[in-house]
């Protein structure tokens, strides 16, 4: 069975030999072009020998013109649309060109994509952004309504340059945010961005990012793969969210047992979330990014157990 194959049939819901698997990490080359970032991430997919590949995006949303902080209501008027063609995301745009041309026909990919929310965390506004929910939410709502409509722009440009869907990060937990915040200033323009791009690809994904998940309110935003942390116990296990959700799971690999643990502990973290994940609609991969530092040889024993458990 063909990396292809197995995704495509995991996805529809039939029998595969084993779970398609994959892993990553940041690269750290956000101020390297984008022919730097296809080459690291055809170079990783290929030596782990991985069944697809998430493409890392550490190309930040552009600053408003001018500022190098968002600090008002009048400086959050100043994000503006744009071109995302002529934006920092051109890089990343230009790497899918490269791996569209370079994995066609053998693995699919998907591209990252941090909500408004994050975009504004992330940079624009930083420190201040708790400050400004506060003091001028119906402005931090319109900003995120324009970051929206970028990000919108963006993933429908990927997307069409070959992605096989785009992995949407979202705060939807209580470790990163309070459920009534989430509701009202992350929810629903994520639940917009997968609107907008539903039924355009086959793997478009939510992350739901970290600990303590607001499972029902995430269940009803339009995605192929949710990804998880199901490994935290203030998370659901597999067996639990298969109960609420029917699309296909990204999960069981234990973020935290690729370092500081023996190869010996990746594998068994492998082989438990393959009995976890079961043998339909479950693509096997960590609750959230590993480490940079990594022992490669754990990572090549991880990988070897999933497809010895295939044969």
């Amino acid at each position: 069975m063909t990396k292809i194959e197995r995704v495509e049939r995991s996805l529809a819901g039939s029998e595969v030999d084993r779970p398609p698997v994959s892993l990553w990490y940041h690269f750290g080359v956000q101020h390297a072009p984008g022919e730097r970032i296809a080459e690291l991430s055809v170079e990783f997919l290929r030596h782990y020998d991985l069944d697809f590949l998430k493409l890392m995006n550490d190309y930040y949303y552009p600053m408003p013109e001018g500022l190098n902080e968002v600090t008002n209501a009048a400086e959050l008027g100043t994000i503006r649309p744009f071109d995302v063609s002529t934006s920092d995301w051109n890089e990343q745009l230009r790497a899918i060109d490269i791996l569209a041309r370079q994995l066609d026909g053998e693995a699919y990919f998907i591209d990252t994509i941090f909500d408004p929310w994050q975009s504004l965390l992330r940079n624009l506004a930083g420190e201040h952004l708790p400050r400004l929910v506060e003091e001028c939410p119906d402005a931090v709502l319109a900003a995120l309504d324009v970051i929206t409509e970028n990000t919108i722009a963006y993933c429908k440009e990927a997307i069409k340059r070959g992605c096989a869907g785009v992995f949407v990060s979202t705060f939807g937990a209580s470790k990163q945010m309070p459920r009534e915040q989430y509701l009202k200033f992350a929810k629903p323009f994520v639940k917009r961005i997968f609107d907008e791009v539903s039924g355009s690809a086959i793997m478009n994904t939510a992350h739901i990012h970290d600990y303590g998940i607001y499972v029902d309110d995430v269940l009803d935003i339009p995605m192929d793969v949710l990804s998880y942390e199901d490994r935290d116990p203030s998370n659901p296990s597999i067996p639990e969210m298969r109960k609420k959700f029917g699309g296909t799971i990204m999960a069981g690999l234990d973020k935290n047992r690729m370092t500081r643990v023996t190869p010996a502990d990746a594998v068994r973290n492998a082989l438990e979330g393959i009995e976890l994940g079961g043998r339909t609609r479950f693509l096997l991969a960590p609750g959230c990014s590993f480490p940079t530092w990594l022992y490669p040889g754990s990572v090549r024993l991880l990988v070897e157990a999933v497809q010895a458990a295939g044969a």
